[in-house]
């Protein structure tokens, strides 16, 4: 999950570009080390230093990949739903939309506890 203390939980315009945001997410689940960049390897199949770039912000992860993180990490989940503003993901007031990220993070986290 996100840091709830010391930071300022972000939003579409503190999260910076893109790669940046998946960066962020990352490590924030994983850390920065290359154990990091094995467990990522291992759920995308990316090579290392694709990994490497992601994880220093340098590019980021589109189509499958993206797909990918998004299954095995709710902070990846979280930032693109950050980045896409309230009213890609649900319209209505921000509780609303608050209610209906934690929907979709539920969702993931039991599509990814699913036998395959």
């Amino acid at each position: 999950m996100l840091p709830k203390k010391g930071i300022v939980f972000p939003n579409g315009e503190n999260l910076g570009p893109y790669p940046r945001a998946i960066a962020y997410a990352l490590k924030c689940e994983l850390g920065s080390t290359h154990q990091a960049v094995k467990i990522i390897r291992k759920w995308t199949g990316a090579g290392e230093r694709t990994v490497k770039n992601w994880l220093a912000g340098i590019s980021g992860p589109s189509g499958q990949h993206l797909v990918d993180l998004i299954r095995n990490s709710d902070d990846v989940l979280q930032v693109l739903l950050i980045m896409a503003g309230p009213r890609s993901a649900c319209t209505g007031s921000w509780p609303g939309w608050m209610f209906c990220l934690a929907q979709v993070s539920s969702i993931s986290r039991s599509a990814r506890r699913a036998p395959s």
